[in-house]
């Protein structure tokens, strides 16, 4: 199976060429033949974020660029694709709406399968691929061919980790899900953003706390660890409004802003990282995987490989260019929904507030 697909659900347009490999006695191996990303962050900047009806209009000048290059560099043509596989949600509908367009017109007009894939999904099978070697420049062009580790054993619990959203999920097959819990306020991304614009650090706030916090004191501030011992669900608007009551309270004596952001991002992993094991205890899985772009945090990278090799846990954690939106992953889900047999229908709508 050859299979094109496309993300375009928030401010990256990508699209990505998948194709299944040999066979073994663990599951079938994948190969990603192209995975193109053009990332919008450098527009959305100087609004602070990312600015919804701008971020389709970008969609839809650079999604057939996108596509075209994603072809030419896994060195395939449309007749000799199997597939088109495509986020419908959930997102920004505006911007979901123009992947989906063009996603179906190739799929009509090649007379393949469109597969709708649900981006959460998407980002869970990130830990069935390995990355292709980016690149620093705006386009990242994917290896070719780069082979994935092999099927990914169940169940597992996975920590997914976003902007967006914030859950743990116990993945008992392919789409087999049982939430354990998710945020009830901020999701972590979002408590990131929100802090580093308050501290008027830049966007996305994420990776800049990030770097930052590497030169600071994450014991120098003891911040509540909320909720870490009350079930699975997660709350983070409160670490965020602790930040800002406290620099409003020490004002021109306020902590220097490496320890100030580093004990904030250390007491939100320290909650993550104990969730997390815990439910795989509870749950008797043998794997942890990470996903979403929080998943790229190098903290919650390392803590999180530290606690699970203390508990004997193996732990999956996509490459950086797989934790943030791309298309492979989506690609990959599409694999599984079109051996399985479940194509969507051409009416499939895009959905800004679907579900797992």
């Amino acid at each position: 199976m050859l299979i094109l697909s496309i993300e375009t659900s928030c401010d990256e347009t990508s699209a990505a060429v998948v194709k299944d490999g040999p066979s073994t006695e663990l599951g079938t191996s994948l190969e990603i033949l192209s995975n193109i990303i053009s990332s919008q962050v450098d527009f959305h900047r100087k609004y602070g974020g990312i600015v919804p009806e701008l971020a389709a209009r970008k969609h839809v000048e650079v999604i057939s660029p996108v596509i075209k290059e994603a072809m030419d560099s896994a060195g395939v043509s449309f007749k000799d694709l199997s597939a088109v596989a495509i986020t419908y949600g959930p997102g920004l509908i505006g911007s979901l709406i123009v992947g989906l367009s063009a996603a179906k017109a190739i799929a009509y007009a090649m007379d393949i399968p469109l597969i709708g894939v649900n981006h959460l999904e998407a980002h869970l099978y990130a830990n069935f691929l390995n990355s292709p070697p980016s690149s620093p420049s705006l386009i990242k062009r994917g290896g070719n061919p780069n082979k994935v580790r092999e099927e990914v054993s169940f169940p597992f619990i996975s920590l997914l980790v976003s902007g967006g959203h914030t859950m743990l999920i116990l993945v008992e097959g392919h789409g087999k899900y049982k939430v354990l819990g998710q945020t009830r306020d901020d999701a972590a991304g979002e408590a990131f953003d929100k802090v580093a614009r308050f501290l008027k650090l830049g966007y996305p706030g994420g990776p800049i706390i990030d770097k930052l916090a590497k030169e600071g004191n994450p014991k120098a501030i003891k911040f509540t660890r909320p909720m870490i011992g009350d079930g699975y669900d997660f709350s983070f608007s409160g670490i965020k409004t602790a930040v800002v009551n406290l620099v409003n309270k020490t004002k021109d004596q306020r902590p220097k802003t490496e320890d100030l952001v580093a004990s904030f991002q250390q007491a939100i992993v320290d909650v993550l990282v104990e969730k997390a094991i815990r439910a795989a205890e509870e749950y008797g899985c043998k794997t942890i995987a990470l996903a979403g772009g929080v998943a790229a945090n190098s903290c919650l990278r390392e803590g999180m490989r530290a606690k699970a090799e203390e508990k004997g846990i193996e732990l999956l954690v996509p490459s950086l260019i797989l934790c943030t939106d791309n298309a492979a992953m989506v690609g990959a889900r599409g694999y599984y929904l079109l051996k399985e047999g479940k194509p969507s229908n051409f009416d499939l709508p895009a959905v800004a507030s679907l579900r797992l």
